[in-house]
């Protein structure tokens, strides 16, 4: 009988609890569309009416700040004005613009995407949500945000800054980084537009203050600005004593380390580039060769020599790092000065069985490669010696 009493007291604190959650959310939208359309911040893609900027800026702000976004959002639309000229623009051409915001394959999703519209939807996105997840580089958070802002479907986005605003509005221990809590966070919310919706509101104002009260007052580093927040008197963290412990998140694997040498090899004016595989980490952009683990000048050397080429002088460069989602590059490099009038392209094109490190490539000008070859961010540091200016630097 104890028992029985126990399970059911806390099946009635249960449903206490969900019923609190379900009320502060449903109030949200009442506080948060009023004080978002006084406060949001002025942004070149939004108030434009056009779903190819919803599109694009979504895209682009995947795992990149805001301020970041703007100059590449403006140079993107100006050189790639809608769905049809980013369907035709030559992928090198779109890496180069797309050049330092890194997670090149959201780019290349881009222009797939674009041809699956131009064929499929007369260059238009549609205006339906199942249509839009099934399209190539289009998941959940960007199918919401595109078919709630751009056309007012009653549909939820939620991205890391939605779940942490609604962990501490609803006080919800579940853990972020689980499948399950998006789903139930998803959920939620679907039915809290719909409500709204059915009152005359706009799911895309409400989507778009909850993504902005996340990125600048429930802020994801550093404690939250509650005297600003226009939903304090909502949140149960703030009542509770627990917006230190939400949201929930269970940590990441500890990344790979790769160390390696990267080799400028110089001809002149000019200096070697490469071109990576077309799959992988940062497939198809440029690099500089490397060499794996921490090499010595004299092993260097050696490296190039067996080239059949001639160094005549070889100076250390800075070392660098560069963090990816899964894996961290440790790198020190050299810049390897070749012998005039050494014959480099014919060298290296004459070996037939030469040393793997090298992969097809070309001799360049720092003007070329500003103009023309994307070269990542990874390799900033080593840009920067060549006076090579990458991405919104231009």
């Amino acid at each position: 009988m104890h028992k029985e009493k126990t399970e059911g007291a806390a099946e009635l604190q249960e449903q206490g609890g969900r019923k609190a959650r379900e009320e502060a959310l449903s109030a949200l939208p009442g506080c948060l569309c009023l004080w978002f359309e006084k406060h949001k911040r002025q942004l070149p893609w939004r108030d434009t009416g056009d779903p190819y900027d919803v599109w694009i800026s979504e895209i682009m702000l995947q795992q990149t700040r805001v301020e970041a976004v703007k100059g590449y959002f403006l140079r993107f639309r100006e050189a790639l004005p809608d769905i049809a000229a980013l369907a035709a623009c030559p992928e090198d051409r779109l890496l180069k613009l797309w050049e330092g915001l890194g997670y090149y394959s959201r780019a290349r999703n881009l222009k797939k995407c674009a041809g699956i519209l131009m064929e499929e939807y007369g260059g238009r996105l549609p205006a339906d949500h199942g249509a839009l997840l099934k399209l190539p580089g289009i998941g959940p958070y960007t199918a919401g945000a595109i078919a709630s802002i751009a056309f007012g479907l009653p549909v939820p986005a939620v991205d890391g800054n939605v779940l942490r605003v609604r962990a501490r509005i609803a006080g919800d221990v579940g853990d972020i980084a689980l499948p399950e809590t998006k789903k139930q966070a998803e959920a939620d919310l679907k039915e809290v537009l719909q409500a709204y919706e059915k009152e005359g509101g706009n799911a895309g104002t409400f989507n778009q203050a909850l993504m902005e009260l996340g990125a600048i007052v429930c802020v994801p580093n550093g404690p939250p600005l509650c005297e600003r927040c226009p939903a304090a008197g909502l949140c149960a963290a703030r009542r509770e004593g627990t917006i230190g412990q939400l949201p929930v998140k269970s940590g990441k694997k500890p990344r790979r380390i790769e160390e390696k040498t990267v080799v400028i090899l110089q001809d002149g004016d000019r200096f070697l580039i490469q071109k990576r595989p077309t799959k992988g980490l940062l497939a198809g952009l440029y690099e500089f060769p490397s060499l794996p683990g921490f090499l010595s000048a004299e092993e260097v050397l050696a490296k190039v020599e067996g080239l059949g080429l001639e160094p005549v002088r070889i100076t250390a460069l800075p070392t660098a790092k560069h963090i990816f989602t899964h894996v961290e590059w440790r790198m020190q490099g050299y810049l390897v000065k070749l012998a005039a009038e050494s014959r480099v392209e014919e060298t290296l094109l004459s070996q037939k069985e030469r040393d793997s490190w090298i992969k097809p490539h070309r001799f360049v000008t720092r003007e070329e490669t500003e103009s023309t070859y994307a070269l990542p961010s990874a390799f900033a540091a080593y840009a920067k010696v060549l006076q090579v200016r990458q991405g919104m630097q231009k």
